[in-house]
C-alpha cells in the first residue's frame, strides 16, 4: 500500500519587485505595518527577499507572489510563483519633449562654457609673465 506524500505548507507572500539585475534572481520588497507595542504608533517596515526567477519573467515594479522553497543559494530561499500585475510601461516618443526644455538646456550649456573660458584666463594671469 502506497501512502500519498504529505502536503507541504509553504509560506507565501505578495510583494513588489525592486530589482531584477541578477540573472535568475529578483529582489522583492514586502512592506508591513504594525503598531509599536509601547507607543502604539503605526510603524512601517520593509523586508527584502532574494527570489529565484528561473525564466527571468519578472521586471522592476511588478507585483508578484512568492513562496518558500529549499535553499537555492546562500541568500535565496524563495521562488517566484506568479506575476500578478505587470508594471505599466509608458511609451514616450523623443519628439514629445518640450522644445522650451531643449532650448533651456542648450542655453545653460553655452553659459557654462563661456564661464569656463573666462575663468581659465584669469587663473593663469592672462597668459603673460611679469618680469
Amino acid at each position: 500500500m502506497v501512502t500519498p506524500a504529505p502536503a507541504v505548507n509553504r509560506k507565501a507572500r505578495t510583494g513588489t519587485v525592486v530589482s531584477d539585475k541578477g540573472d535568475q534572481t529578483i529582489i522583492v520588497a514586502i512592506a508591513r505595518q504594525a503598531p509599536h507595542r509601547i507607543y502604539h504608533k503605526v510603524i512601517r517596515t520593509t523586508k527584502r527577499y532574494a527570489v529565484h526567477d528561473p525564466e527571468n519573467q519578472a521586471t522592476t515594479g511588478d507585483l508578484v507572489r512568492i513562496e518558500e522553497c529549499r535553499p537555492i543559494s546562500k541568500t535565496k530561499r524563495w521562488r517566484l510563483v506568479e506575476v500578478i500585475v505587470e508594471r505599466q510601461v509608458t511609451d514616450i516618443a523623443a519628439t514629445s519633449i518640450d522644445a522650451n526644455l531643449v532650448t533651456e538646456v542648450q542655453r545653460s550649456a553655452a553659459h557654462t562654457a563661456d564661464a569656463g573660458d573666462a575663468g581659465g584666463a584669469q587663473a593663469t594671469g592672462g597668459g603673460e609673465r611679469a618680469e
